[in-house]
């Protein structure tokens, strides 16, 4: 096995030893404000929503995981399986593996032929051509293209890269080039106002902020090293409660989009209530697929269009984009950083319907 299919297995492993249902995130210090009277019905609750130009029946998708050996095949397999019968968008995991090997690419093209009319994101790092974001497209017949930044990641990978200095002109060749809509997504560090300012002067109209509570890769590749070890980098980054918060005073020209910590319908409808238009989940996929097969995920995501149902009448909103004036309540770390950072979080609730 090359060392490409290796590092694939190793996330997957690392992953799901990581995973716990019962982890903490900053969405556990978010809180609705109950009003008594609803006034809707739950026959008025629609959970449609809108991504890269597509309309989605769930205002959620499966993010971009794996790939790159006979392993990951399968679980793109399943993956794209749930996909396919739930109507979900999906993202692959980063196709470089099959860019530098082609004998690996069917782990990435099981998904087009489990989903041959699904909505398909091909995923690549930010050091690659327009050429390879190209080529990566071509393979999985994809409708959009994810790109993922991993800075800290990287750093801690014993082959990771070392160079980011062309990181932001790549993505802005590849929105300009690639020739279908780009999301770019952080892979669990969270985003800065100022990140998500550079790339909307690069073009970019799709931001995955993708914050600190899930899978930590940091974590990851420190387990996977020999040597010294870069524990520090483990706690690096913003929650993806804290990156949604950044993102207000961004332009309404960008959409943005929520992953990192997501386990439950509670915690989506948290983050569309945040700003998110869609919200990605990674490590709970990964989680349910290897552990419980497709069959019994998709039963499970089945349930939760019920309970996302049953919360959104609760807070009395119709469709998705009336939950971004509902009231809700911060712990006092949540505060701190805004009040520090020229936040307005009392604006939640009172945005102009």
């Amino acid at each position: 096995m090359n060392i490409d299919s290796q590092r694939k297995d190793d996330h997957v492993d690392l992953a799901e030893k990581q995973y716990n249902a019962a982890s903490q995130s900053d969405f556990q210090k978010v809180r609705f404000v109950h009003h008594s009277f609803p006034q809707i019905k739950t026959q008025d609750v629609s959970l449609a929503s809108h991504m890269l130009g597509h309309d989605m029946p769930l205002p959620f998708y499966i993010n971009g995981m794996t790939g790159g050996s006979k392993k990951t095949a399968v679980i793109n397999r399943n993956l794209a399986e749930v996909a396919k019968e739930l109507g979900l968008v999906m993202a692959s995991g980063s196709i470089s593996a099959a860019i530098k090997h082609p004998d690996l690419a069917d782990s990435f093209k099981v998904i087009r032929e489990v989903n041959p009319n699904g909505f398909v994101l091909a995923n690549l790092g930010a050091h690659h051509t327009v050429e390879n974001a190209k080529r990566a497209v071509d393979i999985l017949e994809a409708n959009a293209m994810q790109i993922h930044i991993n800075a800290p990641q990287e750093l801690v990978m014993p082959e990771g890269d070392r160079d980011f200095t062309m990181w932001l002109n790549q993505i802005e060749q590849i929105v300009a080039h690639v020739g279908v809509p780009v999301m770019i997504k952080e892979v669990g560090f969270g985003m800065s106002l100022e990140t998500m300012q550079q790339l909307k002067n690069v073009g970019v109209k799709w931001i995955d902020v993708s914050g600190r509570g899930g899978t930590n890769f940091a974590a990851i590749e420190n387990a996977r090293r020999t040597t010294f070890s870069y524990d520090d980098l483990e706690n690096w980054g913003q929650s993806t409660v804290i990156s949604l918060l950044e993102a207000q005073q961004l332009e309404n020209d960008v959409h943005i989009l929520a992953s990192g910590g997501v386990k439950t319908p509670y915690d989506i409808i948290k983050a569309l209530s945040l700003g998110a238009e869609a919200v990605g989940l990674s490590g709970q996929f990964l989680h349910m697929v290897v552990n419980e097969g497709p069959e019994k995920t998709i039963e499970t995501v089945q349930g939760w269009k019920e309970k996302m149902t049953a919360i959104m009448t609760l807070l009395g909103k119709r469709n998705v984009a009336e939950l971004k004036q509902t009231d809700l309540i911060f712990h006092r770390d949540i505060i701190d950083w805004c009040e520090m950072r020229g936040i307005d979080y009392r604006s939640f609730g009172k945005r102009s319907k």
